[in-house]
């Protein structure tokens, strides 16, 4: 996480990413994206209370107002709470979530800021079905779909990284916040 925020920060934004999962265990860090910390953040995720997410991202947008307009990016768990989040606008301008993981079981939430989605066209735990179901029940949602797996764009796992799709997606997201944050 601290790469993407750093990835933010160098094209002019300020970046907060929440230690959501300090409710949990106070300053943890994931050390790798390996299979173990799968299994810890797998435990993890069973314990955490989505009902504290809007909290965390409340307090970030807070804190980020100083700037100007908030936007929310996310991958994963992150990409389904800026789904969550753009529903319940919480001082946003804009959201872009990447492959969020569970976004399909909450369709029938309505984004209240401009919101566009990325997806992997081999996503095994997001299929293209559920893709296209939220495409079609949000028209006015901006939703990608890539050539790639879950975590396309994600370079501290070269099985998954897709840097032709990571970069296209990179691109609209900066476009898109250029768009709405200013």
């Amino acid at each position: 996480m601290r790469s993407v925020v750093d990835r933010y920060a160098r094209h002019g934004y300020l970046a907060i990413a929440p230690a959501m999962f300090d409710r949990l265990d106070y300053g943890y860090e994931s050390e790798n994206y390996g299979p173990d910390q799968f299994v810890i953040i797998g435990e993890m995720m069973k314990k955490f209370d989505s009902a504290t997410a809007p909290l965390d991202v409340a307090a970030a947008v807070g804190a980020a107002s100083v700037a100007g307009k908030v936007g929310i990016t996310g991958f994963c768990f992150g990409g389904r709470v800026c789904w969550q989040a753009a529903s319940l606008g919480l001082g946003l301008s804009a959201a872009s979530g990447y492959y969020g993981g569970g976004t399909p079981g909450y369709i029938d939430l309505e984004p209240r800021v401009p919101t566009e989605m990325h997806f992997g066209d081999k996503d095994t735990g997001i299929p293209l079905e559920q893709v296209e179901a939220l495409k079609t029940r949000h028209p006015g949602v901006g939703v990608h779909v890539y050539d790639g797996v879950h975590g396309f764009c994600n370079g501290d796992r070269p099985q998954n990284f897709n840097e032709a799709a990571c970069k296209k997606a990179s691109a609209r997201t900066l476009e898109f916040f250029a768009r709405h944050l200013g």
